[in-house]
């Protein structure tokens, strides 16, 4: 019976995984290009479901820390907008997406260059680290039920014996 204990708290955390962890793995952002010199444009571009509602993506970096709301449908499905870099100081920023419904919509990175001194980049993407804390801590929690339920047990039987 304890076995059987153990594996019913096990397969309850398995099924919250499963259930949670594919919306965190399917959120991304994507930042194209990943370099751009000053004046340059990138384009952010999230896996939000447009039918949630608009995106927001918060850029943040040496001199801003300010929203973009994107209402514009991504040829390959999400959501995306267009972000001029004229007044940027040189250096590294920060897109984090939130999507229309309240969830993260992932993180990417981009580069401001002196004019000249951008070389072309792929795009950045930084959101597979939260997908693999959310697994760790989906079964940690799996791990622990089971053992809480397992102790509670044989506390019973022991004050029964």
């Amino acid at each position: 019976m304890k076995a059987q204990s153990f594996l019913g708290s096990a397969a309850v955390g398995v099924g919250l995984g499963t259930l949670l962890l594919p919306a965190a793995a399917l959120a991304d952002t994507r930042v194209s290009p990943a370099t751009t010199p000053v004046g340059g444009t990138v384009v952010l571009t999230t896996t939000c479901n447009p039918n949630a509602g608009d995106a927001i993506f918060r850029v943040t970096g040496p001199d801003r820390d300010q929203n973009v709301r994107s209402t514009t449908a991504a040829a390959g499905g999400g959501l995306s907008a267009e972000l001029f870099t004229a007044g940027f100081t040189l250096g590294t920023y920060t897109v984090a997406a939130t999507c229309g419904d309240g969830s993260d919509g992932g993180s990417a990175t981009f580069t401001v260059t002196p004019i000249g001194g951008a070389q072309a980049g792929a795009g950045g993407r930084d959101g597979d680290t939260g997908v693999l804390v959310a697994g760790g801590a989906l079964a940690a929690g799996a791990v622990a039920g089971g053992t809480y339920v397992l102790l509670r047990r044989r506390r019973r039987a022991g004050a029964t014996a």
